[in-house]
């Protein structure tokens, strides 16, 4: 069931679009989507018609967007064109974890949300399915340096739908689907038996379970939600064929990324932008092509998915 935003947030610093709202209101096919790609992801040069594009993908498949950003003191679940440039074009606009939610309202600063907060916010509000590009999660070397997205803690705690592109290739795929069996976490392959590699297809790793149509994603969530389940179902949808990057340019590109990460001790919440930057300039632009279809794909997936859920 979905329940209507205002019934949620009397007295919270939240602010619902009216599209959005009115949609939730009525039990209506709402998809939020993360700002982080947008602010943090995605060159200056193109953000923004990728923003109107991941948006539009969600509208095709009949659906509602919710792009979720902090934006003057508030968080704003659902952008007009004003707030979605705002995110696109300043220069300030803050990655913001849960952790970093509370600071970015309190001093009024802009922040884009990640894949944790954005499952948070979204599920704060009454929303139901979350599109994104790939997770974050346990990063290689982890063992010693204790690197773990806040997104595997974020979904744990989440009833949602994250339909995704498997987990970035720059992390510890087996590491991570571990943390997400530990946090009970589910995972379902879409039309796929292994686990995808976000610019490749697949990873050495198998799904414990494969689906084949939006309907049944959202049989499953309804399920999960009867049952009081408050933990994420991340949907792994691979990239398309034709999208792909050559696996060998995609291995050869990762191994000197890691050497040259270790070179400059690049740690921490720079990992993942030190990383996808230097797949982008080593790849000619290969790289971004894919991170922009396969977000695309997701959208559609998603927008699916929440008129499934949504008995369309």
């Amino acid at each position: 069931m979905t329940f209507p935003a205002s019934d949620r947030l009397d007295g919270l610093p939240v602010e619902v679009h009216p599209e959005v709202a009115e949609a939730l209101r009525h039990g209506g096919p709402v998809v939020a989507l993360e700002s982080t790609i947008i602010s943090h992801g995605l060159p200056r040069d193109s953000n923004m018609q990728v923003a109107r594009d991941i948006e539009q993908s969600v509208r095709a498949a009949g659906a509602v967007p919710a792009t979720i950003a902090v934006l003057d003191g508030r968080v704003r679940v659902g952008l007009d064109e004003d707030a979605l440039l705002q995110i696109a074009s300043r220069d300030d606009v803050n990655k913001a974890s849960i952790r970093d939610v509370a600071v970015a309202l309190a001093r009024r600063v802009p922040g884009a949300t990640t894949v944790a907060s954005t499952a948070w916010l979204a599920s704060l509000v009454g929303i139901e399915v979350f599109a994104t590009g790939g997770l974050g999660g346990v990063h290689r070397g982890a063992a010693t340096s204790w690197d773990e997205s806040a997104d595997l803690m974020g979904l744990a705690a989440a009833p949602i739908v994250v339909v995704c592109a498997g987990v970035k290739s720059i992390l510890d795929v087996p590491a991570t689907l571990e943390r997400l069996e530990s946090l009970s976490v589910g995972v379902v392959g879409y039309r796929t038996d292994r686990f995808p590699g976000f610019y490749v297809r697949e990873t050495e790793m198998a799904v414990p379970w494969r689906v084949e149509t939006p309907e049944e994603v959202a049989r499953i969530h309804a399920a999960n939600r009867a049952l009081g389940n408050s933990r994420a179902l991340v949907v792994a949808n691979p990239i398309e064929p034709e999208s792909e990057m050559d696996p060998d340019l995609h291995d050869d590109v990762l191994a000197a990324g890691l050497a040259a990460l270790r070179e400059q001790d690049v740690r921490g919440k720079d990992v993942t932008p030190f990383l996808l930057a230097f797949f982008h300039e080593r790849t000619g632009g290969a790289s971004l092509k894919a991170n922009v279809d396969l977000v695309l794909a997701n959208a559609r997936l998603a927008g699916q998915i929440a008129v499934a859920g949504a008995g369309g």
